[in-house]
């Protein structure tokens, strides 16, 4: 690596964190249970709100009818857009005469877009018209984010309440979530994404003449049978407009990924500059790591978030380092061909392919480690065209459970389970009851804690185990081999732990690959949330045990420690067989 390659690395993670403590800062204001001078502000929008949709401010809900709130919302939200992708061709704003889109498909997206997966098996520019992309698509961008930070709100008040049985509001979490925080944070963006040439519009399509007419050959059958072949000329090329920038701004800071185009941010309309390429890579990580000091602030400490903070960027950063150097060295399998990689690559690297010459590898292998970190998903490159060793590392992110930053809420709320996890160890350890946070951990919450951190892992192992025995699974993998079985788990590690990125060399648009990665996005979104909730529960209704000598203290570089390693060897027991099998396998084989 370069000392460019370290600048610009450098300069990522620095401005990260300076606006961790603002914004998480901000948050906690939003939630806090005491008005304060930021819910003052919007209150009468939020009184509105409440009162056109029947809504009392005013209700505590239990954990039980939290998470039935929580799931009601999101199935009609999911059946909102599964029926506007199946009525679009009557429906306005379509001014390419899109047709509807298959069951099975709209199904797919439906549950996709809905548990903040945005796993995308069409083309958005072929397939879904402009009100398909604004009125389903987007809006499910704002309220699945928002859903995923009321539900960690949720859990935090498990740790702060004492002897009580609410968790809050569902919907007054749902709204401020949205109203002071995704919002505001997306007209920003999307304002600055516009002055870079991101487009904004409700034009029909533009046909424009290419600067250099080519052809190509289409081979036709005439009324006898008779086969022959023409050369067609092309001389325009239609460029695709919509109101692309709004949807973008709230797919980063969503972490949601859903490209409004098929190419996702490698498309020069999504993300034409390196200014965009910057704001969109900030946007991704920037909740996510803000809501670790959110956290802190949250339960009295702001030394807990600061360390949950550490824990992510511990693994994070290596991994980070890991790809960079995979994607500089260049392909293996080229060593041996006198190839001068360096040469090719524009730059101190190697590995170019499927890359945008305008971002080159270092932001490319920025944005695959930090979008499969968060389950965000956009791509700025091709995934399936990274080395087996740079390959590897998005895919083992997505399988430490979406825990290294996450989904907005999501990702936090999974990394306490591992915290509650690892502390329960601890405990074993010392043979005392263990302790987090001031409440006890006994069996329940190690029993929840447990299923939120293993559902996700035993979608991936067998979901991949039954796609590579049935032929219809097998059947839209483009390469075959160890790459090919790479493909395969790489898209049931992204679907389980709803991050939506793809390998790229998978036709998974067929009603068996449709079915398996639903099924595999919504249990994993949905029994994640009812067990934290559960857990969250339980925990308000404990009373707080004052600290003594024997408590674990989890501030410390001792437990920073111990919670990287737990989530690291759950991550390395479950798949190192399975990588060994696909990235690790492909590595020795091209090396050699």
């Amino acid at each position: 690596m370069t000392s460019n390659d370290i600048l610009q690395l450098g300069l990522y993670l620095a401005v990260l964190l300076l606006l961790v403590k603002p914004l998480g800062g901000y948050m906690a204001r939003v939630f806090a249970d005491a008005p304060n001078r930021v819910t003052r502000f919007g209150a009468p929008v939020e009184r509105v709100l409440y009162r056109l949709c029947g809504i009392d401010p005013a209700e505590d809900m239990g954990w039980k009818r939290y998470a039935l709130v929580v799931l009601v919302f999101n199935v009609l939200g999911l059946l909102a857009v599964y029926a506007l992708q199946r009525l679009q061709p009557w429906l306005p704003l379509n001014p390419q005469h899109l047709g509807a889109v298959s069951p099975d498909s709209a199904m797919n997206t439906a549950i996709s877009f809905a548990t903040n997966t945005n796993w995308q098996g069409y083309g958005g520019e072929t397939t879904m018209s402009y009100l398909t992309q604004m009125l389903g698509l987007a809006v499910q961008n704002f309220v699945s984010a928002a859903t995923g930070i009321a539900v960690l709100v949720a859990v935090i008040r498990g740790f702060t309440r004492r002897s009580a049985q609410g968790l809050g509001n569902f919907w007054v979490d749902m709204v401020r979530s949205t109203l002071y925080v995704l919002l505001p944070l997306s007209l920003l963006l999307s304002l600055l994404l516009v002055s870079q040439g991101v487009v904004q519009n409700f034009k029909s399509y533009v046909d424009v003449p290419v600067l250099q007419p080519s052809s190509y050959a289409e081979t036709l059958k005439d009324a006898a049978g008779k086969v022959e072949t023409r050369e067609v000329p092309v001389t325009t090329q239609t460029l695709p407009m919509g109101p692309a920038a709004s949807q973008i701004a709230i797919k980063q800071l969503g972490t949601n990924g859903g490209g409004f185009f098929n190419v996702n941010s490698a498309h020069p309309y999504e993300n034409p500059t390196p200014l965009s390429n910057f704001a969109e890579l900030l946007a991704i990580l920037l909740i996510p790591a803000a809501l670790c000091y959110t956290f802190g602030r949250m339960v009295g400490d702001r030394r807990q978030g600061w360390a949950l903070l550490l824990v992510m960027l511990v693994i994070f950063v290596p991994l980070l380092l890991t790809c960079t150097a995979a994607e500089q060295a260049g392909n293996p399998a080229l060593h041996g061909l006198a190839v001068d990689q360096h040469a090719s690559a524009l730059q101190a690297g190697g590995n170019m392919e499927g890359k945008e010459t305008r971002f080159g590898i270092v932001n490319s292998t920025l944005w695959a480690t930090a979008t499969s970190a968060a389950s965000n998903g956009s791509v700025n490159a091709m995934h399936d065209s990274f080395t087996p060793l740079g390959g590897l590392v998005p895919m083992w992110l997505m399988q430490l459970g979406e825990v290294i930053f996450g989904g907005v809420g999501c990702g936090l709320y999974g990394m306490l389970a591992f915290a509650v996890v690892a502390v329960f160890i601890a405990g074993l350890m010392v043979g005392r009851t263990p302790e987090y946070l001031g409440k006890k951990i006994e069996a329940h919450e190690m029993k929840m804690a447990s299923l939120a951190v293993l559902v996700p892992c035993a979608l991936v192992v067998v979901g991949t185990a039954i796609a590579v025995m049935v032929p219809a699974g097998v059947a839209g993998v483009a390469n075959p081999g160890a790459h090919g079985f790479s493909e395969i788990l790489y898209a049931l590690s992204s679907a389980s732990n709803n991050n939506g990125s793809a390998f790229a060399g998978l036709s998974a648009n067929t009603p068996f690959w449709n079915a398996m990665l639903g099924a595999c996005m919504y249990f994993s979104r949905y029994l994640l949330v009812i067990a934290m909730l559960a857990m969250a529960g339980s925990l308000a209704a404990k009373r707080h045990v004052p600290a003594s000598a024997g408590t674990l203290p989890t501030h410390t570089p001792l437990f920073v420690t111990l919670l990287a390693c737990v989530v690291i060897v759950v991550g390395a027991l479950t798949f190192l067989p399975a990588l060994a099998l696909g990235p690790i396998a492909e590595y020795l084989m091209s090396a050699h």
